[in-house]
């Protein structure tokens, strides 16, 4: 739960990852609360990434430079945005991660600008 004077935000990634660690990290130096989703133990709901892919889209949430996005050969294939959510949701590994929400603004992966912007709106 946030303050009642800082925004809400929400954290989807592992703990393990050094990305979402390093989201963990620039929030709690600026004093702002913020709730960490460990996929690990739970997966994103469909409802959560859709809202995710309708603001930054399906291929700004793909980690096309994973291991599992190579190994699985989707490199090799042409996909559209529906297929590749539906893809996303069914092996979540594929994700860029962190997600990062804070009220209607989204963020995937490591964009400091993004969060900083968060804060500064407000929430």
């Amino acid at each position: 739960m946030a303050t009642p004077s800082g925004p809400s935000i929400q954290i989807f990634g592992r703990a393990d990852d050094q990305p979402t660690r390093a989201a963990q990290r620039f929030f709690r130096e600026r004093r702002a609360t913020a709730r960490l989703v460990d996929l690990r133990r739970k997966p994103i709901a469909a409802g959560e990434l859709r809202r995710f892919v309708e603001r930054l889209s399906a291929p700004a949430l793909a980690d096309t430079e994973g291991r599992p996005w190579q190994e699985t050969g989707l490199a090799y294939l042409r996909m559209d945005g529906a297929e590749l959510a539906g893809r996303l949701l069914a092996d979540q590994r594929l994700l860029r991660l962190p997600l990062v929400r804070c009220g209607d603004r989204f963020a995937a992966g490591r964009d400091e600008a993004a969060w900083k912007a968060m804060l500064e709106a407000g929430g």
